[in-house]
C-alpha cells in the first residue's frame, strides 16, 4: 500500500467509522455468535499472496462485526463505560503516523514532554494535591489499565521497605525472608487487580471486611495492622478505593491515612473508574485524605472522552517508583537521561516500549474543554438518576434500590410478590439473563451481602434520555413477565 492507496483507503475508514457510529443505536449491543464462529470462517493459515483491501474491508463487515459487544453503543449499560471519542481516534490516528516508542526523552521528546504536561493539566483539573505535580518531587505517567498502575504502585511499596532493611544492613538472604513477612491490604470490594498483583509481586494479600455501605473503615486496618505486625508480619501496602466496582462506593480516605500513620505503609488510591467525576468541583470532596497517599490513579479510558488505553497515575514521590523499576543496560544509556535533567518513563512502568498516548488526551482536553468534559460526567450522573426515580416512583412494589446511587450507577434487585415461590435472587437473576438474552441492552451484575444485584451504569456519550426510558421499559415488561410465571 503506497501513500496515494493509504489516502483512498483512509478517507473510506474514516467514513466507515462515521457510518458505524450514525447506526450504532441501531444494532443489537450483544452479538448473536457461538464459542468458535471466527475459526470456522477464517482460513488457517496466514495468506501467501497480498489480498486487495476490498477483501478486507468485505471481511470486517461479514466477519467481524457481527461478532462485536458494541461497547460505544448508547444502549451499553454494562461493568463501567469505556469511553471513545472522535478526538481520541485522531489523536491515535496521529500516534500511529509517528510510531515512536518513547522509553526514553531521546527516542521522542515530545513524546515524554507531552505526557508530563498533560498529566499535569488533569491532576489539576481533578484537583489533586500540588505535590502530586512534576513541578515537585511527585508527577504523573500514563498507564495502560488500573491493574499496571495498581502493580507498579505495589512494586515502589514492596522496595522502599526492603531498601530501609538494607540500609540497616541486612543480607541478602536475610532480606528475602524480610520480602516474605510483607502484607498488603484491601477491602472485600476492591478491585480484583490489587490481589493479581499481590500473586505477581509475591506479597501476602488481606481482604478486609466494609461497613454497611460497603465502604473501608480506618478502625477496621488499624487493628488488622495491629494484629500483622504482633504476628512477625511487615505491612507495606493499603489500597483505598474511590468507586467500587461493585457498588460505586467510597472507601473512608481520610481514616485510612490516619491508621497508617507512623508506619510504613503505602498508601494507594484507586479512583478507576470514579476518578473522572472528579472533573466537577461538587465530587472533589471525595479527595478529601487523598494529600496523604502515595498514589492516586483513575482511568480516563472510562469515562472521560478518551480511547483506551489511558490509566493515569501519580505519584508524590517519583524517585521512590523510578528506583523500584529502573535497569539501564548499555544500550539504554545516553547523554540526555544522564543529565539528570529529562524524565525517562521506560523507569516508571513494567514495559519498556510506550505509545505516544499523551496525544489522544491532548487532543480531548483541547476539544471540549474542561466544560465539556463537566456536561459528559453531569449527564451521565443525570440520566442515572432518571432511572432510579423511575424504578422508585412507578414501580416501587417490582424493584428495590440495592445501595445508594452512586455517581453515574445504580444497583437494584427485583422485589418478590407475596404470591411467587421464587426468591428475590432468584428473580433477579432471572430478570437479568432474560434482558440481556434479547441483546437490545447489556447489563452486568453482582452479589452485595449475598444479594444479587443487577448493575446499570451510564456512561456513554450517545445515551440520551430515550434509551434509558428503552431500557427501563424493557427491564420492568421482563420482569413482570418473570414474576407472572
Amino acid at each position: 500500500m503506497d501513500i496515494e492507496e493509504f489516502r483512498k483507503r483512509g478517507y473510506e475508514a474514516v467514513d466507515r467509522i462515521c457510518k458505524y457510529y450514525k447506526e450504532l443505536d441501531n444494532h443489537n449491543v450483544l452479538p448473536n455468535v457461538r464459542p468458535g464462529y471466527l475459526k470456522e470462517l477464517l482460513p488457517k493459515e496466514a495468506p501467501e499472496e497480498p489480498e486487495s483491501f476490498d477483501a478486507i474491508q468485505s471481511d470486517i463487515e461479514t466477519k467481524i462485526i457481527p461478532g462485536v459487544t458494541h461497547w460505544q453503543s448508547p444502549n451499553f449499560f454494562a461493568f463501567y463505560p469505556a469511553n471513545s471519542s472522535f478526538p481520541g481516534i485522531l489523536g491515535d490516528m496521529y500516534s500511529d503516523m509517528f510510531g515512536c516508542i518513547g522509553f526514553n526523552w531521546i527516542t521522542s521528546p515530545a513524546c515524554t514532554e507531552l505526557e508530563t504536561i498533560v498529566l499535569d493539566w488533569v491532576g489539576k483539573l481533578i484537583g489533586l494535591d500540588k505535590t502530586f505535580l512534576s513541578d515537585g518531587y511527585g508527577g504523573g505517567v500514563i498507564q495502560g489499565t488500573a491493574s499496571e498502575a495498581t502493580l507498579v504502585a505495589l512494586i515502589a511499596a514492596r522496595q522502599r521497605v526492603i531498601d530501609k532493611y538494607k540500609a540497616e544492613g541486612l543480607t541478602e538472604e536475610q532480606l528475602h525472608v524480610i520480602s516474605s513477612r510483607l502484607i498488603a491490604y484491601g477491602s472485600t470490594q476492591t478491585h480484583s487487580c490489587l490481589k493479581k498483583s499481590t500473586m505477581i509481586a509475591n506479597v501476602r494479600f488481606r481482604a478486609l471486611s466494609t461497613d454497611e455501605k460497603f465502604s473501608l473503615r480506618g478502625d477496621t486496618i488499624k487493628r488488622e495492622i495491629e494484629k500483622d505486625i504482633s504476628q512477625g508480619l511487615i505491612p507495606c501496602f493499603l489500597n483505598g478505593t474511590i468507586g467500587t466496582t461493585s457498588s460505586a462506593a467510597v472507601d473512608h480516605i481520610s481514616e485510612l491515612a490516619d491508621a497508617i500513620q507512623g508506619t510504613d505503609v503505602w498508601l494507594h488510591i484507586d479512583a478507576a473508574y470514579a476518578g473522572s467525576a472528579l472533573v466537577c468541583p461538587e465530587y472533589q470532596h471525595y479527595l478529601d485524605g487523598v494529600d496523604r497517599a502515595d498514589s492516586f490513579n483513575f482511568n480516563m479510558h472510562k469515562w472521560l472522552l478518551t480511547n483506551f488505553d489511558t490509566s493515569c497515575l501519580w505519584v508524590k514521590r517519583r524517585k521512590l517508583l523510578i528506583s523500584a523499576l529502573t535497569i539501564t543496560p548499555e544500550f539504554l544509556k545516553n547523554p540526555a537521561s544522564e543529565s539528570g535533567l529529562v524524565l525517562d518513563y521506560r523507569d516508571w512502568q513494567l514495559p519498556l516500549g510506550r505509545r505516544f498516548r499523551s496525544l489522544k488526551i491532548w487532543f480531548v482536553l483541547r476539544t471540549y474543554g474542561a466544560k465539556g468534559l463537566r456536561e459528559h460526567i453531569r449527564k451521565s450522573i443525570s440520566l442515572a438518576k432518571h432511572f432510579q426515580n423511575r424504578l422508585l416512583s412507578e414501580y416501587s412494589d417490582l424493584f428495590a434500590i440495592s445501595t445508594e446511587q452512586a455517581f453515574s450507577l445504580v444497583c437494584f434487585h427485583v422485589i418478590p410478590n407475596v404470591k411467587s415461590r421464587k426468591t428475590s435472587n432468584e428473580l433477579t437473576e432471572e430478570v437479568y439473563n432474560r434482558v440481556n438474552e434479547t441483546q437490545k441492552i447489556y447489563l452486568t451484575h453482582t452479589k452485595l451481602n449475598d444479594q444479587f444485584v443487577i448493575r446499570f451504569v451510564v456512561g456513554s456519550p450517545w445515551t440520551a434520555k430515550e434509551h434509558v426510558d428503552r431500557a427501563f421499559d424493557l427491564i420492568v415488561k421482563i420482569t413482570k413477565e418473570a414474576i407472572s410465571h
